[in-house]
């Protein structure tokens, strides 16, 4: 079971956090609905290349990476989406596209957008198309220790997902 790999690292600092199980949902509006949180409140993951290098980028589900804006904010010369098979491998013991945010788990460096930063609160994939978990903010941020900007973009299109 993918979570197991988070559960253990979060039981072995001893953090409080939930698990929620919803409907199978494959894009973050889908799981946002099925899980009965709000697009804005639930953190997805986006994986990016900051100079040639693999990094987990988490904002809210309502909003897309503006490459160019997390470009400056990285100080980077180049700043693009990583393809699935760039990163596939790295997350053996996830649902494609449903890694959770702890890049620390597999070596990856995280940044967040410091809209996340403002809820006590943060909801994400837990390695599955059909459970989130929640857990404080500053919990997440102790074990983490991601690099935070602001590089999250309204969406062109809220039906179209990014």
């Amino acid at each position: 079971m993918p979570i197991n790999k988070l559960k253990a690292f979060l039981d072995v600092e001893r953090i409080q956090y939930v698990v929620i199980s919803h409907s199978p949902a494959f894009t973050a509006q889908q799981v946002a609905a099925s899980a009965h949180v709000k697009g804005r409140e639930l953190a997805k993951t986006v994986m990016v290349k900051i100079d040639g290098r693999l990094i987990m980028a988490v904002l809210p589900a309502s909003q897309k990476v503006d490459l160019e804006r997390l470009r400056e904010a990285a100080s980077a010369e180049q700043v693009e989406l990583a393809s699935e098979r760039e990163f596939r491998d790295r997350f053996p013991d996830c649902d494609l596209g449903a890694m959770p945010p702890f890049g620390n788990l597999y070596g990856l460096r995280v940044w967040v957008d410091q809209a996340l930063t403002k809820d006590e609160e943060i909801v994400f994939n837990a390695g599955t198309h059909e459970q989130v978990a929640r857990m404080h903010y500053a919990d997440f941020a102790r074990l983490v220790r991601p690099t935070v900007g602001s590089f999250g973009a309204p969406r062109d299109n809220p039906r179209v997902p990014r």
